[in-house]
């Protein structure tokens, strides 16, 4: 199990839709994933279906608690995504709209980055960042990611970071 100094994560389980669906139903937390507005029931069920499909191997994305209060972060994690053909990993990671502004995005992003390259052996990660979204870019910039260009993905033009270990 990952840990950071604040938050401990876990895996999704077919009993945390409300929880996701607290998160997915938030337009402010949703304006800028996918399609930059709330997600119906049915997007939800099928992403929460999804995310659970790919906790194997050490990839996917796991809800994000505080040791403190036991309260939930938001989630966080290694995405698998085909960019421009390519497979990649991303690092991802939503903060519920309670905790923003309190460094929980960056505490996420740079325990999934090190997890990445450190456990996993991976020697490239990326962040797909939707333009507008300067608190995303500027925690991707603090965990070492370089703004490699913008891309076509999902029918946006978005930012992609990169890290890349030689």
């Amino acid at each position: 199990m990952i840990e950071t100094e604040r938050l401990v994560f876990r895996r999704y389980t077919t009993n945390d839709l409300a929880l996701l669906f607290g998160m997915t139903n938030d337009p402010d937390v949703m304006r800028y994933i996918r399609h930059g507005r709330p997600w119906t029931m049915e997007e939800t069920i099928e992403s929460l279906n999804r995310f659970i499909g790919w906790n194997e191997d050490g990839i996917g994305l796991q809800l994000a608690f505080s040791k403190e209060d036991g309260k939930l972060i938001g989630h966080s994690g290694l995405i698998p995504q085909t960019v421009e053909g390519n497979q990649e990993i991303e690092v991802g990671y939503w903060v519920v709209k309670e905790a923003w502004g309190k460094g929980y995005g960056f505490e996420q992003a740079k325990a999934w980055k090190e997890y990445g390259l450190n456990q996993l052996g991976l020697s490239r990660l990326v962040s797909l960042i939707h333009h507008g979204n300067i608190r995303s870019m500027k925690v991707a910039e603090k965990n070492g990611m370089k703004h490699e260009k913008d891309i076509d993905f999902n029918n946006k033009n978005i930012a992609l970071f990169s890290i890349d270990i030689l």
